[in-house]
């Protein structure tokens, strides 16, 4: 009997290690590709308007950050779901 709740822990434990390398793989995934779309967009930008260059880098610091919240958020749900 004991042999079989030890499997059923370990079982357990495993599928919330797997379930949380899949949430956080998902939630790290679109924020990444945010991200990379505003540095683009805004080198482009700054390549079309250089004077314009502090007020667009300001602007893409803020969306980076906004959008890196994201990926944390992600982050949080994957360390809830490992240790609850």
């Amino acid at each position: 009997m004991e042999e079989a709740e030890l499997l059923s822990t370990a079982n357990l434990a495993a599928m919330k290690a797997l379930a949380m390398a899949i949430a956080v793989g998902f939630g790290v995934f679109g924020p990444g590709l945010g991200i990379g779309f505003i540095v683009a967009k805004a080198l482009e930008a700054i390549g079309r308007n250089p004077e314009a260059s502090g007020k667009i880098q300001t602007t893409m610091f803020i969306g980076i950050a906004f959008t890196e919240a994201l990926a944390i958020f992600a982050l949080v749900v994957g360390f809830i779901i490992k240790f609850t």
